[in-house]
């Protein structure tokens, strides 16, 4: 395994180990809230095995999106009234654009899994 895919592994795992931090953090990008916690479902799903039928790319996007999203000193400090999130949710809008079909796949696999129609597979329609 080349060491870049290493790297992105362990920042998979801090996504999942880390995600009720990325969750409380969520809130107050409002209008992307929804989409960031499925992107987070997915990489968690993915990370525990049970989501697979995705690309490699779009786990280790949305792993650092939201990695991002967690770190309080990026590209504007969260700590700025009014405009702190914006960066954040710039961030999580063009990951959103990136993963768009793959997040819409990820979608159908779970609502089948909630009725219990799924059977881990991702037919693509």
């Amino acid at each position: 395994m080349p060491a870049s895919d290493t790297q992105h592994d362990i920042d998979i795992a801090k996504v999942s180990q880390r995600s009720k931090d990325i969750e409380d953090k969520l809130p107050k990008l409002k209008h992307w809230t929804e989409q960031g916690k499925i992107i987070l479902e997915m990489v968690k799903d993915y990370w525990a095995g049970r989501y697979r039928e995705v690309p490699y790319w779009v786990i280790s996007a949305s792993a650092l999106a939201m990695l991002y999203v967690l770190n309080p000193a990026d590209v504007i400090p969260d700590v700025i009234l009014g405009v702190g999130y914006l960066d954040d949710a710039t961030v999580v809008a063009f990951c959103l654009k990136l993963i768009d079909r793959e997040l819409e796949k990820y979608k159908a696999w779970q609502a089948a899994q909630k009725t219990g129609q799924g059977n881990g597979v991702i037919v693509d329609v």
